[in-house]
């Protein structure tokens, strides 16, 4: 079981008792809640900074494709899909 640790947090009296509803029609704690809410925000935060990194570097390598072409690529894409 992986170790755990406190952080405190501030939040708006509103959003506490929101939380606090949350839990309670859950039967979820609001540590676990809020945990969860934490994870989801960093995981998706850090996946989108990675893909603009990858995306910065790309450019700096010149491994790019004209603005048309990627539309075109996209266009074709979508009517495969819609097919």
């Amino acid at each position: 079981m992986a170790t755990s640790t406190t952080v405190t947090v501030r939040m708006s009296g509103t959003l506490k008792e929101m939380l606090g509803l949350l839990a309670q029609k859950t039967q979820r704690t609001q540590s676990f809640l809020a945990e969860r809410a934490i994870a989801t925000y960093v995981e998706r935060e850090l996946e989108m900074m990675t893909a603009v990194e990858e995306g910065l570097e790309d450019f700096r390598t010149g491994d790019v494709v004209p603005h048309d072409e990627a539309m075109r690529r996209i266009r074709e894409t979508i009517a495969k899909h819609e097919s």
